[in-house]
């Protein structure tokens, strides 16, 4: 039976409107970043025929505005004024349903503070650990957490203590069917896909910052869009371009942020591509997104739950992006991998099989057992592991590979170093300098004119071996470009080189020697 509202004059309409609200007029109504919300089923939603394909989970949290607001009110509530009319009798009283007007439901909406309204903290598409350890896997909002669970598939109840068949049946379901088949370029590759599988399940008990996530292939087909796929079918997905500037990034970011999904895909990037953003650097280590609304004046804030992967050929990384990064490479060693014999395979035709609800069903409960096994022994962290920002989650996920005996999680951190394009080419340039001029002190103009090829008769010869190191347009940089380049490098090590600097003798003028350290 909807509940009665009684509306009078525009003030007290504003009153009562907003109190009815806080004391929870409104079915499935929460309150997110002071704004209240509502959340509803998504008509019309079809499932992704393909993995590389947007997976959008089938609820969104809809911030009320005074349109949605009046037609939830006519929905779930009576709301009426008392009017009067003359009869016969004398005067008669009686309801009069109404709808309020617009300014009088923004003015409602326009308040932060909502006492009562239970806060949403975020929608997600599968069971998580809560922090208490325990499985959030009910459908629904949470209390405990603040979570609303939109199950992408009906998943039965997960025990909290699996049997040992269980585990042992999960483990082999995972590693020798699922996983097995993958061309991984090393051991370390399908570990560390393991743990990218379960972080999303884990994140809120880690309660850590999870790293980008580059998953590339020396050959097209070799099952990079597999790979994302998996975790983007069950915790929901967007697929997006890569923006190839900072400011397209940055928008792109925020956009993929007010969207309920888990896993956030840069798909099919060019070959070969760099990725070296100080936008998405600052995204992987920000626990809050703050940017400018788009189309809008206003700041907000959001929080970053998301797991951060893209997919490529090939692909590069530099700068800050190589510490943040955790890489899964595959190497099929053949011209045509697609035409791999598939009869053979754990899963026959993969790309297809993981698009069925039951089977996305059957992954997830086997990742599941897995997780409530490792917590039900203790959840044992791999202390000895560090990752920068991330060492919460890398000691938490190592654990939990360890607990299940798969072994070389983040021992490729070393190959993700070597495809830093900015490392390789400060190492080599270190390196030549060094061989050049050994620990002698240059200036920047010293430096530069070393830099010159020598001429003979009508022949040149380039001492560095093109090795010098150049601005970004591929140039070598005049005397001024390049002291600027050794300041902001000084000190920063480049595998056994490193840059070190001072006064010249004078004391008016800087210069700059390398240093090695075998």
């Amino acid at each position: 039976m909807s509940r009665r509202v009684q509306t009078g004059s525009g003030p007290e309409t504003i009153r009562v409107l907003k109190a009815a609200l806080a004391d929870r007029l409104l079915p499935d109504t929460y309150v997110c970043g002071g704004a209240l919300v509502h959340m509803e089923a998504v008509s019309g939603g079809q499932a992704s025929p393909a993995a590389d394909e947007d997976s959008p989970l089938p609820v969104a949290a809809s911030p009320l505005t005074p349109e949605s607001l009046a037609a939830l009110l006519a929905q779930h509530a009576y709301v009426y004024r008392m009017r009067s009319r003359r009869t016969d009798g004398g005067e008669e009283f009686y309801e009069e349903e109404v709808t309020p007007l617009r300014g009088i439901l923004a003015s409602v909406l326009a308040g932060k503070t909502w006492p009562g309204v239970p806060p949403l903290r975020g929608v997600i598409g599968a069971p998580v650990l809560r922090r208490d350890g325990t499985l959030l896997q009910e459908p629904g909002y949470d209390p405990a957490t603040g979570l609303y669970l939109a199950a992408k598939v009906t998943l039965p109840p997960v025990p909290d203590a699996p049997t040992p068949a269980q585990v042992r049946a999960a483990r082999e379901f995972l590693l020798d069917r699922f996983l097995r088949d993958f061309p991984w370029a090393g051991r370390a590759d399908r570990a560390n896909y393991v743990a990218l599988l379960a972080t999303p399940i884990l994140r809120h008990f880690t309660r850590s910052l999870t790293p980008f996530a580059l998953i590339d292939a020396t050959m097209p087909a070799s099952g990079k869009s597999i790979l994302t796929g998996g975790p983007g079918m069950l915790y929901g997905q967007r697929v997006v371009p890569w923006p190839y500037t900072e400011e397209e990034l940055r928008k792109s970011i925020t956009a993929v942020l007010a969207e309920q999904v888990g896993v956030v895909v840069w798909d099919n990037l060019a070959e070969g591509t760099v990725i070296d953003s100080p936008t998405l650097a600052l995204l992987v280590t920000a626990g809050v997104w703050s940017d400018r609304q788009l189309g809008a004046s206003r700041n907000i804030a959001t929080v970053n739950d998301r797991l951060w992967m893209a997919t490529g050929n090939n692909l590069q990384v530099g700068g800050d992006m190589a510490s943040r990064t955790v890489r899964v490479h595959l190497d099929p060693d053949m011209p045509r991998p697609e035409q791999r014999d598939q009869t053979r395979f754990g899963i026959p035709h993969l790309d297809q099989w993981i698009t069925v609800p039951s089977n996305q069903l059957t992954v997830l409960w086997h990742l599941l057992i897995l997780v409530l096994d490792w917590t039900r022994n203790g959840a044992p962290r791999a202390s000895g592991l560090s990752m920068r920002q991330f060492t919460p989650w890398a000691q938490a996920l190592g654990g939990f590979l360890a607990h299940h005996g798969i072994d070389g999680f983040l021992t490729n951190a070393a190959d993700v170093r070597a495809i830093d394009e900015d490392e390789s080419r400060w190492r080599a340039f270190l390196a030549c300098w060094h061989a050049l001029h050994g620990s002698q002190p240059m200036t920047a103009a010293e430096l530069r004119r070393s830099g010159e090829p020598d001429r003979f008769g009508d022949t040149e010869h380039d001492r560095w071996d093109g090795q010098f190191i150049t601005t970004h347009t591929g140039r070598l940089p005049n005397a001024l470009a390049l002291g600027r380049l050794l300041t902001g490098q000084t000190g920063r090590w480049r595998g056994d080189y490193v840059i070190r600097s001072g006064k010249n003798e004078r004391g008016d003028r800087n210069v700059f020697w390398v240093e090695h350290h075998a």
